[in-house]
């Protein structure tokens, strides 16, 4: 969860503590406790449990691994998709990571939603999609790298649904067909320049239809894309 809705609970006077598993690690692998908490964390490894970031690249950010008692030892019948996640006794997690220096772990992404440029920086979707939905007129958001043929490499863009009501209310002299220059403005002017170049959103797609879902209404990134980029 971001910063902003941990506060928003805590306000409430909710004790809220955050903690990150798979079912193939039965399913904890860390957690926050009442001594030990930092927004935005999943706090610490459990007792027993081994967690590291492998190929951590400038940024500290990482594939999770893990290793201990709780890890599955394979998948029943499926050595393939086995060998793929267990390596050396280490469980891939698919997740990317990182620690801060106390030893809090932060979950950043998913490592095959990350966006790879053409010199080799890596976009993270999650880490712009939190703020762009902090745009208080954004109900969701996905980001997602657009090929560039001529330059064989990506442009960062984002489809953005945004809420009616909320669009009324704060510009009520506006309509649908100047909602985009809005939008576009506060990416440009509270987004962008608060990042380094490589991860500028160069264009936008606006809309107030909902994004493709799963039942547990989470986005569904490939779905989504091949809607976007027709392929």
């Amino acid at each position: 969860m971001n910063k902003e809705a941990i506060q928003g609970f805590v306000d409430l006077g909710i004790n809220l503590l955050q903690g990150y598993g798979l079912t193939e690690t039965s399913p904890v692998l860390a957690g926050e406790n009442d001594k030990y908490k930092k927004a935005g964390s999943v706090g610490f490894p459990l007792p027993g449990i081994d967690v590291q970031i492998a190929n951590p690249n400038q940024e500290g950010i990482g594939e999770i691994i893990a290793k201990g008692p709780t890890i599955m030892h394979g998948y029943i019948d499926n050595e393939e998709a086995t060998c793929d996640v267990l390596k050396d006794g280490w469980f891939y997690t698919g997740d990317l990571g990182k620690f801060d220096k106390n030893g809090f772990l932060f979950v950043t992404g998913r490592k095959k939603d990350v966006i790879v440029l053409k010199n080799g920086k890596n976009i993270f979707p999650e880490e712009l999609e939190i703020l762009i939905n902090s745009l208080p007129y954004v109900a969701e958001s996905i980001v997602y790298g657009k090929p560039i043929l001529r330059a064989d490499d990506l442009s960062i863009c984002a489809k953005i649904v945004y809420n009616l009501d909320a669009m009324k209310e704060l510009f009520p002299d506006k309509n649908a067909n100047d909602y985009h220059s809005i939008i576009l403005k506060d990416i440009k002017e509270k987004i962008n320049k608060s990042m380094p170049v490589y991860k500028y959103i160069r264009e936008i797609i606006v809309t107030d239809e909902p994004l493709i879902k799963t039942t547990t209404q989470k986005i569904k990134r490939h779905e989504e894309l091949k809607r976007i980029l027709g392929n």
